[in-house]
């Protein structure tokens, strides 16, 4: 890794643009003895207009602030030139703006970038860039693992640590857009990584904020998803307290008995219980709630399990998209048939359900929906050397 300085975002052979926890060789929330500096980095507008009126300054000078960090992706106060001498300096006294680092990066051989991100307590979180043609999307993580133990999701068979911060989730879209050689300059977001983001509501909801402020990231609500596996009591509180995003929600089975066993969620939240919360929520007219099924072989693939999706989203504003089994090391699962899923959605569509099959992107690198866990180089190489 190239050595960095205090106005760069690591790349991991070499930095640019901006600060980055333990990239460079002066911490700068490290400022003397026992000295720990607060970070800007995951405030909101209001939270850093608070900090400088706290500090003795105009809130407007916050709003500057916030648009350096967010909108221009500056870290250095010196570089913040329409700030005077005298507020830069008081800044750098009292705040550092640092993001977690790029651990290690992987590239499939369809373009997709699974990135590997350091955070500052040492542990680990993975996000993913997507290029489709024009479409570029950003895969996002909410949690360090994940609590609900999906059998067919590579994050449930690893450790649940924490939630992630606001801070955490931004700095995702930022240092993985910042890694590309051109930057894309309109971006879809979805909240479809390692955890579920509605045990993490308020991280989530906060990290919205910054995404969709035209003075920040600018990213257009309807160019962002946010999936969830039904955790019913906090559905409709989120979706009253989120922009007008796109909501996704994992139904994977058309019975309680094997959605129990795919995901234990089920006992707590079962299928009908999660529908109706889904037929509940308000939507803006042209919105529909999409249903997410992975098709796994011989389990819940069949022609009847099609026509009892087809029955229980009777009624809801609903589009369903399929998603291809992605299998990785000691998966429990195999993926359906190409036959069996073109069954499946034809099924779907002979009832009036818009349908889709999701295509898998970057399943040689375990960067594809089911296949993060925080992997080594040494895993993933395995990986592609087995393909």
């Amino acid at each position: 890794m190239g050595q960095a300085t205090e106005s760069c975002f690591c790349r991991g052979a070499g930095c640019s643009r901006a600060l980055v926890a333990g990239c460079c060789p002066r911490p700068l929330w490290l400022r003397g003895k026992n000295e720990v500096l607060k970070n800007l980095f995951g405030l909101s507008r209001g939270q850093i207009e608070a900090e400088l009126v706290a500090l003795g300054h105009a809130a407007f000078r916050g709003r500057q602030i916030y648009r350096w960090i967010y909108a221009r992706g500056v870290a250095d106060f010196e570089a913040m030139t329409d700030l005077s001498r005298e507020l830069r300096a008081d800044l750098s006294r009292a705040f550092t703006i640092t993001l977690p680092s790029i651990a290690q990066r992987h590239v499939s051989r369809d373009g997709t970038i699974k990135y590997l991100l350091e955070l500052a307590d040492g542990r680990n979180v993975e996000t993913v860039y997507i290029p489709d043609g024009e479409r570029h999307t950003f895969c996002l993580s909410t949690q360090v693992g994940c609590p609900l133990k999906c059998t067919f999701c590579y994050s449930g068979t690893i450790r649940f640590e924490r939630n992630l911060e606001p801070g955490e989730i931004l700095a995702q879209l930022l240092l993985a857009r910042d890694d590309l050689p051109t930057p894309p300059a309109r971006t879809n977001l979805v909240f479809m990584g390692m955890g579920e983001p509605l045990l993490n509501a308020e991280g989530v909801l906060s990290s919205l904020e910054v995404f969709t402020d035209d003075d920040a990231f600018a990213v257009s609500p309807r160019r962002i998803t946010v999936s969830t596996a039904g955790v019913v009591d906090q559905l409709e509180t989120f979706s009253a307290k989120a922009p007008t995003i796109g909501l996704a929600i994992s139904l994977h089975a058309t019975t309680n008995e094997r959605r129990d066993q795919l995901m234990p969620i089920n006992r707590k939240h079962p299928i009908r219980a999660v529908i109706e919360a889904a037929r509940r929520l308000p939507l803006p007219r042209r919105r529909r709630i999409t249903f997410e099924y992975v098709l796994l072989g011989g389990e819940n693939d069949t022609l009847e399990d099609a026509h009892r999706l087809a029955s229980l989203l009777e009624g809801v504003k609903a589009k369903v998209n399929v998603i291809a089994y992605n299998p990785w090391p000691g998966a429990p699962h195999s993926r359906s048939t190409s036959e069996a899923t073109e069954r499946f959605i034809e099924v779907l569509a002979a009832a009036g359900l818009t349908a889709s099959l999701r295509r898998s992107r970057g399943d040689d690198v375990l960067a594809a929906c089911g296949q993060l866990a925080n992997q080594s180089d040494d895993e993933v190489l395995e990986r592609q050397s087995s393909d």
